[in-house]
């Protein structure tokens, strides 16, 4: 494996009832809060109520920035900056899912950033430090409330770009199974797809001697693949919902990656989709990552062997490794499709009139991947066969 250096300093507060952890937390930082959420289903499902109450324990000022887009914009990203400054905020709380945790991430950077924060998304500049940030979780799927990860979308510009910093880690999450009960289906398929792409990102890496990173991303997968479909059916379930909140926030804290750097090419693809068409990102994963492992398989056969035998369930016997290895991505793809998942790009209404146009976006910064390496001509290929 290869040298590394594992630091996660987010606390996570996880189970029923741990909200009433949020007024003692947030007190170590200050009490003029920024609130940040989405489109108003906390306020439909009470979470926000309960937010409100917990921070009155501590009679904080609270500013409010709601209506965080699915894909965040950085107009409203500089809105939330604009109000850290003119109210004085000591701490942001992003109450919502992955979403309003990458805006607030950018916000609390931003605010602490003398300049565009634009620049420092781009990698163009580095961050000097930010507001401390936590986190009120209501949506298991991209781990982002344990992770420094973010990504945030400029509209005008059709560019929707992941970063990170060591200074856009929350200080805390908390994380109770019933604030997910009242995601719709549609919303609880694309957290499934999401956390299982981080997994799938992680695997496909370039080191050697990984037997125990492997088993781990293996066992993740594994468990949603259990779970996933009887949460579906299912979606009030407690138990089920504890589960897949719990390996949403484990496929992307780091864990899978120690030793092993992953590709992360189908989320750039991804991402490049979604900048163009505004698509779900969870949808656009699960008809762009099989089309992505097929392609990649060459790289190394035998780790697709692997993967499809130990995940997938592929009788190896009187088949080549070819053969295996394609029978795991069926397997796969089938998968999300039985638990309602799209399939095509078509699904979403796009067709291959804007395919050069979304792999010079996910090329912008070069070539890109780091277990199979793609140029555009390969995301066009790639695009192509997803239609």
């Amino acid at each position: 494996m290869q040298s590394f250096a594992f630091v996660n300093p987010t606390k996570l507060i996880f189970g029923k009832g741990q909200l009433e952890q949020l007024s003692k937390e947030v007190r170590r930082y200050g009490n003029r809060v920024l609130l940040v959420y989405g489109g108003g289903s906390i306020k439909r499902n009470g979470i926000y109520d309960n937010v409100l109450s917990e921070l009155e324990k501590i009679n904080a000022h609270v500013a409010e920035l709601s209506g965080v887009e699915p894909n965040p914009r950085l107009t409203t990203v500089q809105k939330g900056i604009d109000l850290c400054r003119e109210e004085n905020i000591d701490f942001i709380l992003a109450v919502g899912g992955g979403s309003v945790i990458d805006a607030a991430k950018a916000i609390a950077v931003g605010a602490e950033f003398d300049g565009e924060i634009w620049d420092v998304i781009t990698r163009k500049a580095r961050p000097t430090g930010a507001l401390p940030l936590g986190t009120v979780l209501t949506l298991a799927a991209t781990g982002s409330e344990m992770n420094a990860n973010s990504v945030i979308t400029h509209w005008e510009k059709n560019q929707k770009v992941g970063w990170s910093s060591p200074f856009s880690f929350p200080k805390f999450s908390i994380l109770d199974p019933v604030h997910t009960f009242s995601v719709p289906k549609d919303q609880t398929i694309y957290g499934i797809v999401d956390m299982m792409s981080h997994v799938l990102e992680a695997y496909f890496h370039k080191a050697s001697n990984t037997p125990l990173q492997d088993r781990i991303c293996e066992s993740i997968l594994t468990t949603v693949m259990e779970v996933g479909p009887k949460l579906v059916e299912e979606l009030e379930n407690y138990d089920y919902r504890e589960t897949i909140l719990y390996c949403g926030t484990m496929a992307l804290n780091g864990i899978t990656q120690m030793g092993a750097r992953g590709d992360w090419g189908t989320h750039n693809i991804e991402h490049a989709v979604s900048a163009v068409y505004d698509i779900p990102h969870g949808g656009g994963l699960a008809i762009i990552f099989p089309h992505w492992i097929k392609y990649a398989m060459s790289e190394n056969l035998e780790r697709h062997v692997q993967l499809a035998t130990r995940v997938f369930g592929v009788e190896p016997e009187g088949k080549t490794n070819e053969e295996i290895a394609l029978e795991g991505i069926e397997q796969l793809a089938q998968f999300w499709n039985s638990i309602g998942a799209p399939s095509r790009l078509a699904d979403y209404d796009i067709d291959n009139s804007r395919i050069e146009e979304m792999a010079s976006i996910a090329t912008v910064f070069g070539d890109y991947g780091n277990y199979k390496k793609l140029n555009k001509e390969d995301t066009e290929k790639i695009l192509t066969a997803a239609l």
